[in-house]
């Protein structure tokens, strides 16, 4: 089930320069997901992080994390962004940071399902970039109506 910008933008409501998933590749709805982050030099954040070396910083690697995760809510929920409902970021826990991510780099996002309850999603997600494990966490995100 891949999912490109323009199918992608039914289950997130960011937009550039926020949208940090470029394309899903893989997702079994009530279970786990798989997207793609193509990091490149034109990335903004990379004007102040840092300009003779950049390297992406971590928290935006979480909030990919996050967004994937988000897409995965909505569509286990049988919902689009379109039908009045957020997935709001309820909190981050076990996170931890093994590799530098820089220009040129392809993050790997997944995501599982770990519990579910009315709308309350907790995920493992990890990032890899090629084998190598950039960064894991565990996050929580809550469906809000508009």
């Amino acid at each position: 089930m891949p999912l490109t910008y323009h199918t992608l933008k039914h289950y997130l409501p960011h937009r550039y320069p926020f949208l940090l998933v470029d394309k899903i590749v893989a997702c079994t709805p009530g279970e786990c997901i798989t997207g793609i982050k193509n990091v490149t030099i034109n990335e903004e954040f990379f004007n102040g992080h840092f300009p003779d070396e950049p390297i992406m910083p971590g928290v935006l690697m979480v909030e990919c994390m996050a967004q994937v995760s988000g897409v995965l809510g909505f569509i286990s929920a049988g919902l689009t962004a379109e039908d009045g409902y957020l997935y709001l970021f309820a909190g981050v826990d076990k996170v931890r940071f093994k590799r530098r991510v820089i220009p040129g780099d392809q993050l790997i996002i997944r995501s599982k399902i770990v519990m579910q309850k009315q709308g309350i999603y907790k995920f493992d997600c990890t990032v890899h970039v090629e084998d190598e494990l950039a960064v894991s966490a565990q996050i929580m995100i809550a469906r809000q109506e508009q």
